[in-house]
């Protein structure tokens, strides 16, 4: 797993504005396209702000979710206060960070810190919450590319080169996560073979080293993963469906609340497969691809005036509110560091002043000691028969 300077370096301060600039750049394009003024004073005139607190609500619930999980996976290493950290943390991570990094290793790494245990339990707890997450992909992407045959699931504008291209994505997301599953819990070393296979091409070989670490880390832990009975794993994916539905939801509420004239069910499969195509996207988080994804799933089944708006909302309680929750909880434990080395040097302190006062005695009492000896070693030796 990534150590200390790895994970400082990568929550810095410019990857934090890319993430959050890309964001608000690509909204505010969407926005001058497409927002009109009238439009969406008379849709906010008729809002319900019921349906817009139950989009809150959706939000403190993925929280809730995901803290639980934590905590049911640690089997209570990790109380829920703790859990919680570590998943607000994991998102802050996801978003921030380069997706060649990802938010896991250093959200374990946060765990570690903040319950002061060791980093390769922390890993443990994140890998089995990867585990369930490819569990719901396993899960969920059968049901969107089915759909997709009866409902207009992929919007039309991409045509049918483009439908095609998308289901096939999903087709090989599906095969690497029954593929990741299978082996993470029979043949973690297959995981370790095709990643040494993999990076070892030209182009990826400069990544072959940490990818290694990482994989040979996940077949050690793999063997704690096997031995949890199924109800700790069904227990664990219910969890999951929790953490994703709050994700999946909030789009379809936020919506709702200034424009009741469409689809749910419609718009809940497009939110899925808007969330899967964002797994390909390579800046922090998906900002910026992520607005782009909205405006291709999202925006058509709503009258254009609500796209920019709606698409805020979202973003606001599915993105900003995490990244400003992330940044209160690393800068809490980088002080709290901060605050236990200074702790640790002043209790080291007393010794050495001794020490040093011992050794800065002055010269004329050292001599003068030197003068008592030698009296009293004279004096025993007059003494002596």
């Amino acid at each position: 797993m990534v150590n200390e300077q790895e994970a400082q370096s990568a929550v810095s301060v410019r990857n934090i504005v890319v993430s959050v600039g890309l964001s608000l750049a690509v909204l505010a394009g969407i926005a001058y396209f497409t927002f009109e003024p009238g439009t969406f004073w008379q849709m906010v005139n008729q809002m319900s702000p019921g349906l817009l607190f139950a989009a809150l609500l959706i939000t403190l619930a993925r929280v809730f979710f995901g803290g639980w999980r934590l905590q049911f996976i640690s089997r209570g290493r990790l109380n829920y206060r703790q859990g919680t950290r570590g998943q607000l943390a994991w998102d802050f991570f996801s978003n921030v960070t380069p997706s060649a990094i990802g938010g896991g290793p250093i959200a374990a790494f946060y765990i570690a810190r903040d319950r002061d245990i060791p980093i390769g339990e922390a890993s443990a707890f994140v890998l089995f919450s990867i585990l369930l997450d490819q569990f719901w992909s396993v899960f969920s992407i059968p049901i969107v590319i089915l759909a997709s045959f009866y409902l207009e699931v992929i919007p039309g504008a991409v045509g049918s080169f483009g439908t095609w291209s998308i289901l096939a994505l999903f087709m090989g997301m599906l095969i690497w996560s029954a593929l990741f599953a299978y082996s993470l819990l029979f043949h973690p070393q297959l995981l370790e073979w095709l990643a040494d296979r993999i990076f070892s091409l030209k182009y990826l070989s400069r990544f072959h080293d940490r990818v290694m670490e990482e994989m040979r880390a996940f077949t050690r832990q793999a063997h704690l993963i096997r031995a949890e009975p199924p109800s700790f794993y069904f227990k664990g994916f219910l969890l999951t469906t929790g953490v994703w539905m709050g994700r999946y939801l909030l789009v379809v509420f936020i919506v709702w609340s200034v424009y009741a004239e469409f689809d749910k069910i419609l718009m809940l499969l497009r939110t899925v497969a808007m969330h899967l195509s964002a797994l390909v996207l390579p800046t922090p988080g998906g900002s910026g691809g992520l607005e782009g994804l909205y405006a291709l799933f999202i925006a058509p089944m709503m009258p254009e005036a609500l796209v920019a708006p709606t698409l805020l909302t979202w973003r606001v309680l599915g993105y900003y509110i995490f990244v400003a929750l992330g940044v209160y909880l690393f800068m809490h434990q980088f002080q709290q560091t901060v605050h236990r080395q200074e702790d640790s040097s002043d209790e080291a302190s007393p010794s050495e002043n001794h020490e040093e006062d011992a050794s800065a005695r002055p010269a004329s009492s050292t001599a003068k000691d030197m003068n008592e000896e030698s009296e009293s070693a004279s004096s025993a030796s007059d003494d002596a028969p």
